[in-house]
């Protein structure tokens, strides 16, 4: 994934318990995971996909919505709240003077599981947060309809030009069921270390460019009597947002689809693992983390460093728009790339950025086409600049905050993505099997920030834990070339 933006509120919110591909039946058990890009593979048939009828096309219609065709969206109200996609329902209401049924809520799966099964499901649904709809399984049941319709209309900006065209690359790669584009990822989230530019430049400390510099730096900032870093202890997998990451950028990213297939000692012998996790090792042997983060949930961590008690904390650009009510207005909310290692085989600059936010058309709704139509108008540049604005956050639409005055948080963001350029990290193994990394792994790096496990110990338990996926024929695998 979401990206994205925010969580729920105080609790489980949307980023903590995102559930991926372990679901039985049409919801996820309770999980935690994050959305993140390439093509899924695996997956379902595409014999059960169903076209949506379509009425008279024009240059302003190209998907033919019928005039007074009512739309029922499901919008999943979490930390991004729902205002944005009401605003582009009022759109769609004034164009074919329609009624638009709007939905927002945080239980997506429990509320639209028995409508599915009845046969009556929404015309577009904002499938996020905790108890989200199994997508894997909707999609190889023939419930989500085939977006290429979309892709292939003309935008609401320029007609001549396709829907296709004016979104990012890794969002088409992304929505993939097999060869089926089924999934609109809308947001896109940066992931990576978080800081104050504010307390940054008050202490004359500039953001690290390499692992040995932080902890350099991590030394300084104790000497102030600050901890240099905090984390969501409760939630420890939100670390694996960085370290995954990280590993990948300095292994490569040839290495990094190794763990993310399974493959044997993919951990093990890949040499970028030791020096990530022995580099967290570190931190944790120096007392670097904030006394008392294993017990914070994401909020409380979020505030303790909003609050100026540490510097640095790993999250995703999400976290401007849920930090929001404990930010000081002139607190300069800034993100870093990924650390510079020993020979990586990525450059300096490389970030972790990913497609989130999964819109989905159910293929047996009342009306496909408006809600594909209401994909369209969110697709503009109106309505990405609005999302911007109101959720702090990216969208997939390419170049659509150019000229925008944006928040400090969502500006730095913009400008580390641009620096990266192609060089981009994605992972998807906390995607595809979230007991795995969430649950298992991620109580492993909770005894390691805590001083608890050794690296050593740690790399040689992830392997095990990840043997144990690989052969556990119940779970479905997944499997990328790219």
């Amino acid at each position: 994934m979401g990206s994205t933006s925010a969580h729920g509120n105080e609790g489980l919110g949307r980023r903590d318990l995102i559930k991926r591909s372990a679901a039985i039946g049409l919801i996820t058990v309770p999980t935690m995971s994050l959305l993140t890009s390439c093509a899924t593979g695996g997956g379902g048939s595409d014999e059960k996909k169903t076209k949506a009828p379509a009425g008279k096309t024009s240059a302003t219609n190209p998907l033919g919505v019928e005039k007074g065709a009512a739309l029922e969206a499901f919008i999943f109200k979490g930390g991004l709240g729902d205002q944005y996609a009401k605003d582009a329902e009022a759109d769609y209401k004034s164009t074919y003077g329609a009624t638009v049924k709007h939905t927002g809520t945080q239980q997506v799966g429990p509320k639209l599981t028995p409508r599915f099964a009845g046969g009556n499901p929404p015309d577009v649904i904002d499938n996020s947060g905790a108890d989200h709809l199994n997508m894997n399984k909707l999609s190889a049941q023939g419930q989500l309809q085939d977006l290429k319709a979309l892709l292939d209309a003309g935008s609401i900006d320029d007609p001549a030009k396709k829907v296709r065209d004016t979104i990012h690359p890794s969002t088409l790669e992304k929505g993939l069921h097999g060869e089926t584009f089924d999934v609109l990822y809308y947001a896109f989230t940066i992931y990576g270390t978080w800081y104050s530019q504010k307390l940054m430049d008050a202490k004359g400390w500039e953001y690290p460019k390499t692992l040995d510099a932080m902890v350099k730096l991590c030394g300084d900032i104790k000497k102030e009597g600050i901890a240099p870093w905090t984390y969501a202890g409760k939630y420890p997998y939100y670390v694996h947002f960085n370290l995954f990451a990280q590993i990948a950028k300095i292994g490569g990213m040839d290495a990094w689809m190794a763990i993310d297939n399974l493959e044997p000692n993919a951990w093990t012998k890949n040499d970028a693992v030791k020096e990530v996790i022995e580099h967290y090792e570190e931190l944790a042997a120096k007392k670097y983390f904030l006394e008392g983060s294993q017990g914070l949930t994401h909020i409380q961590s979020q505030t303790q460093w909003t609050k100026g008690k540490a510097v640095f904390i790993p999250n995703g650009s999400w976290v401007e728009n849920e930090a929001a009510p404990t930010t000081p207005e002139d607190f300069g909310m800034a993100v870093g790339a990924l650390f510079d290692g020993t020979g990586d085989k990525m450059p300096h600059g490389t970030l972790r950025a990913e497609p989130s936010e999964p819109f989905i058309v159910p293929s047996k709704g009342k009306n496909p086409v408006g809600g594909m139509e209401l994909l369209r108008i969110m697709l503009s540049k109106k309505h990405a600049q609005n999302f911007a604005t109101k959720v702090k956050s990216l969208t997939c639409v390419m170049d659509a905050t150019e000229g925008m005055k944006l928040s400090p948080g969502l500006a730095s963001a913009s400008s580390v993505f641009k620096e990266a350029g192609s060089n981009l990290v994605t992972c998807q193994l906390q995607e595809w099997y979230p007991a795995l990394t969430d649950e298992k792994m991620g109580g492993l790096t909770g005894q390691l920030l805590t001083g608890d496990l050794k690296a050593a110990d740690w790399i040689k338990k992830t392997q095990e834990a990840c043997d144990k996926v690989a052969k556990d024929d119940s779970v479905t695998k997944f499997k990328r070339t790219s």
